[in-house]
């Protein structure tokens, strides 16, 4: 069973659960509806009423609050239609809803092109950030005007499109990065664009990097990126780009480096052929997947429904720190970045700003839990709002199997301590008969409070002791006191004579 398999099971669990949002003229389908259906539906469309700049054909979440219902946090999604409406959005969002003092404005993207900020819907928290075609000037402008709680940092969100900043904010930070060097064509300064290039390898800079290495544009907008062979693995590079259908790179016998455009060039990480595709929410959580590398064959691997196949990955202690340093410094809470596992060390190559895992409901049910509380912990004291961090436990880990749908074992916590071990070969005896005296004697007993006796002789002198001792109960000239010891002496010769 695979992993994609596995995160289905979470879905039917919460389906019946979970809110129905209904946008439009209840009144034209209240009369079809009966029973529970219809109250549920009437109470989603009452919380879901459209704010201000919202219209029903642009499918808004969330808006003014209703009288009786008390305050509520309005949060205002801020993004262009293809991302808001993205399936992972919506069940984030869908989650979100389930805070009783949480309402969702999905901001239309008709407003965000079309208007200006000051007609922008009025929220509270706002979840933005950058798509292609988003104008994120107006959104810092909208930012800057209404002062909402910012999730995403804003003007963070150029650096992110700028390579050439990703890295020196990473290095700033002591993050481990490829050794690289810009050759920025795009500088008036000479010495920022110096390239000698030679059969196998190049030098950027001053900089030297022998194939394989890395080509980079510096606008993380784009996609293509090429690695060069050297010629003793065949030449040519590996063109990458945006996956289109089953590819997401091809091999190309041209091994000349590009002539026009700014590049960034580093050092090829051999990895095991996988990518590390890691999503941060807040500092503290961090959920990390493996794919199939695109530079190793270019095949995109899909599963029956089409999606990449993806593998779960446990990430260490050092790459946990790395997560916690890269939301920090890019003040994105949520945020994706890619690392490479390589020489023992953990890379990171490539930073994307706000991005979401495709096809897991734990991690849909974890960031949601996240942001809902980090949103109410942030404003609920500002708006008066009588909410508390809630005590739950982390829902049960339900699976589907072959058998149906059941209990998921995570992990086994165990105390354990080896048995194999020899018994400890004992015995006391207490003697009183002058003969031991005069060995403890011997032995400067008297001196130092005690003996130890190992060596052959000396357990010699204690064997034939414990044997004239029994001679002489055999005899009959032993005392009533020595015979009750005989038991004793016996033991003690049979241990001696081993």
């Amino acid at each position: 069973m695979s992993y994609t398999e596995l995160e289905h099971g979470y879905q039917g669990l919460r389906s019946a659960s979970r809110p129905i949002f209904y946008v439009g003229d209840l009144s034209s389908v209240q009369s079809t509806l009966v029973g529970p259906v219809a109250s549920s539906i009437y109470r989603s469309s009452k919380r879901a009423e459209l704010s201000d700049g919202c219209s029903n054909d642009d499918g808004c979440m969330g808006g003014s609050d209703l009288e009786g219902e008390g305050k509520q946090v309005l949060v205002g999604i801020c993004a262009m239609a293809k991302k808001s409406q993205s399936k992972p959005m919506k069940e984030i969002l869908t989650r979100l809803e389930e805070f009783e003092y949480i309402k969702i404005v999905v901001f239309p993207e008709e407003v965000i092109l079309k208007e200006s900020v000051e007609d922008w819907p009025v929220v509270d928290c706002l979840i933005s950030f950058h798509s292609k075609g988003f104008p994120l000037d107006k959104a810092i402008n909208y930012a800057n005007l209404k002062n909402p709680f910012i999730i995403n940092n804003l003007p963070m969100q150029y650096d992110i499109q700028d390579r050439r900043r990703v890295y020196a904010i990473l290095e700033s930070e002591g993050i481990e990065i490829p050794r690289y060097a810009v050759l920025d064509r795009d500088s008036s300064d000479p010495k920022h664009h110096e390239l000698v290039e030679s059969e196998d390898h190049v030098e950027v800079n001053g900089v030297t990097f022998n194939k394989p290495f890395v080509e980079k544009p510096v606008s993380a907008e784009d996609h293509n990126i090429y690695i060069y062979y050297p010629t003793s693995a065949g030449g040519g590079s590996q063109r990458l780009f945006r996956k289109i259908g089953s590819r997401s790179s091809v091999y190309s016998p041209e091994s000349r480096v590009r002539k026009t455009g700014s590049y960034i060039y580093e050092d090829f990480m051999p990895t095991d052929g996988t990518d590390v595709k890691v999503y941060t929410v807040g500092p503290d959580y961090a959920h990390a997947e493996a794919r199939k590398s695109p530079a190793l064959d270019g095949k995109v691997e899909r599963d029956s429904e089409g999606k990449e196949i993806r593998y779960p990955v446990i990430l260490s202690n050092a790459e946990k720190l790395i997560s916690r340093k890269v939301c920090l410094a890019f003040k994105q809470t949520v945020c994706g970045f890619d690392l490479l596992r390589a020489n023992g060390q953990s890379f990171v190559c490539d930073v994307n700003g706000f991005s979401f895992v495709k096809n897991s409901n734990k991690y849909y049910d974890d960031c949601a839990k996240i942001l809902g509380n980090m949103i109410l912990r942030e404003l609920a004291p500002t708006l008066h709002i009588p909410w508390s961090v809630p005590f739950q436990l982390d829902d049960p880990p339900i699976v589907p199997t072959t058998f149906g749908k059941m209990m998921e074992l995570r992990c086994v916590v165990a105390v354990i301590r080896h048995g194999d071990r020899t018994p400890k070969q004992k015995m006391k005896v207490e003697v009183r008969h002058p003969k031991f005296f005069e060995i403890f004697a011997k032995y400067d007993g008297y001196k130092h409070g005690h003996i130890k006796l190992k060596r052959p002789k000396q357990l010699q002198e204690i064997l034939d002791t414990a044997r004239s001792l029994l001679a002489e109960i055999q005899h009959r000239a032993a005392g009533p006191e020595l015979e009750e010891k005989q038991g004793k002496l016996e033991q003690l010769k049979s241990v001696l004579e081993m």
